[in-house]
């Protein structure tokens, strides 16, 4: 199947509790690469987020930003250090009776003491952290859904392009083979026009000239190579139908689609065949440059 490598999915979740946000970027790549910018609180979930994209993409560099701002109100605690107050009770309890104060402390006082009392954020419902969590995975789920919705419907319009252009690559390449057969016609005349002067030589011996132009007109038939590159087209179809990622076999049967014409450009013979070869080899490099964005 042919799906694009490069997408964009954007979704805010919104309730009573908290805003979540996520992105997801995925961009061309050799590999799969994942890379997440998430909140602290959120890191339990990565690897489950890693297991998901991996569900659902095989190659590109993926970028994950997710963002939550709670509604929640922090809850306080206050811890009073009744060890240190005891003590500071005593300690004030003798500066008293020895006249160096007077009067008792006030609850402002105690302010006054870092040590005395401790105020923090009270840890959150271990329940509530897990609900949200459970939201924060529904939503990036919903995120991948419309990332692989676009990176399929780009793939669509990819597969249309490179469709027509295998279709171009096969009439080019049937026509660098009529081209090729022409010329081949062109050189049986050739050849037998130079025999009929080498028959006129006494001394020449006719097996081995026989041999010789069936060893050059050998040379010169692409039948084998006509056959590999139809080949290829056929199984260019086979893999897009697939439902697999195709990509980089796609790649490697254009490495041999140009290998063959390559073959082609130095064995055949024809005043149209180097033009042709040159328009197929400028269809390849298009396609070539289409199947890097093929996952």
């Amino acid at each position: 199947m042919i799906k694009s490598m490069t997408g964009f999915a954007s979704l805010t979740h919104d309730d009573e509790t908290a805003t979540i946000g996520v992105s997801i970027k995925a961009v061309n790549h050799r590999f799969l690469d994942v890379q997440l910018r998430v909140p602290p609180f959120v890191a339990p979930l990565e690897p489950r987020i890693r297991a998901l994209l991996q569900e659902r993409i095989s190659r590109g560099r993926i970028e994950v930003t997710i963002s939550v701002q709670q509604r929640r109100p922090p809850t306080l605690e206050v811890e009073l250090n009744e060890p240190f107050l005891d003590a500071l009770t005593s300690a004030l309890d003798r500066a008293r009776r020895a006249g160096h104060i007077s009067g008792t402390m006030t609850p402002g006082d105690l302010l006054r003491f870092p040590q005395a009392l401790s105020i923090r954020e009270k840890p959150a419902d271990p329940s509530q952290d897990e609900a949200l969590l459970q939201r924060i995975e529904a939503v990036i789920r919903a995120a991948v859904e419309d990332l692989d919705a676009m990176r399929t419907k780009e793939g669509e319009f990819l597969r249309a392009d490179l469709d027509s252009r295998r279709e171009q690559l096969r009439t080019l390449f049937d026509q660098v083979h009529a081209a090729s057969e022409s010329g081949m016609e062109g050189l049986r005349t050739r050849l037998e026009e130079r025999v009929k002067l080498l028959r006129a030589d006494a001394l020449a011996d006719e097996a081995l000239i026989a041999q010789e132009i069936a060893k050059f007109v050998g040379r010169s038939d692409i039948t084998e190579e006509v056959v590999r590159f139809r080949g290829h087209l056929e199984h260019w179809k086979v893999l897009s139908d697939s439902p697999e990622p195709c990509g980089r076999k796609l790649d490697f049967l254009l490495q041999e689609m140009n290998r063959e014409v390559n073959t082609v450009a130095s064995k055949a013979d024809g005043p149209a065949v180097s033009e042709l070869i040159v328009t197929l080899k400028a269809e390849l490099e298009k396609m070539r440059e289409q199947v890097q964005n093929v996952e």
